[in-house]
């Protein structure tokens, strides 16, 4: 557990903000990553949403340089297995069933399993989880219970996702329990509908030089 562990860490920290992507085109994909990890953001997390998102994640993995894409929304093993053969190099999931950590345990491929409460934190501890994604963040509780949680669960780092903006961001990334954020302000969908790279880099540049 800690070689994966370490190997999300390493994933996680190649900025201060992965991503969070919805794909309904797989054609798109590749522009939009490219732009991405041309503005500074090489983690991507692509989610399991729509019927084009294995595809996108299989394109990204092959065809984009610099790219560490993974698979998120996974919500049982098979969806976990698929993600990993399509060439994710972590999977994300919004909370965790026995299914899903099973198929983990039997993966090199490193899970970031989400929670919301203490008791889910505690429960993921229990189970040899440091990392976790903070899901759904601002109605979770927001940075606030974050920072809550940074003394009676010192050595668990979070993800948080879901609500934050370029606008908040800096509110989650000054605490000292948390490794990254997640969002989806980078990749607007006019944008990506758009084939506006140039923005999209734009945008991923500005969130990149985000510091706590």
């Amino acid at each position: 557990m800690a070689g994966k562990t370490e190997k999300l860490l390493s994933i996680l920290k190649l900025q201060p903000v992965v991503p969070v992507l919805i794909v309904d085109d797989a054609k798109s994909a590749v522009g939009l990553a490219r732009a991405l990890v041309a503005g500074g953001l090489k983690a991507i997390e692509i989610t399991m949403r729509t019927p084009a998102a294995l595809d996108a994640v299989k394109a990204v993995a092959s065809e984009v340089e610099g790219a560490n894409v993974g698979a998120g929304t996974i919500l049982n093993a098979r969806d976990f297995d698929a993600a990993v053969k399509a060439g994710s190099t972590f999977i994300v999931s919004p909370g965790v069933t026995p299914g899903v950590l099973d198929a983990a345990r039997g993966s090199e491929v490193p899970l970031l399993p989400g929670a919301a409460t203490a008791s889910e934190a505690m429960a993921l501890r229990e189970a040899g989880y440091e990392v976790l994604k903070f899901f759904p963040a601002e109605q979770a509780g927001g940075a606030a219970y974050l920072k809550a949680l940074s003394s009676p669960l010192t050595g668990t780092f979070f993800c948080p996702t879901g609500g934050i903006s370029l606008k908040n961001a800096r509110d989650y990334l000054s605490l000292p329990n948390v490794v990254c954020v997640g969002g989806s302000w980078v990749a607007p969908k006019e944008l990506v509908s758009a084939g506006d790279w140039a923005g999209i880099t734009k945008l991923a540049s500005e969130a990149a030089a985000l510091k706590a």
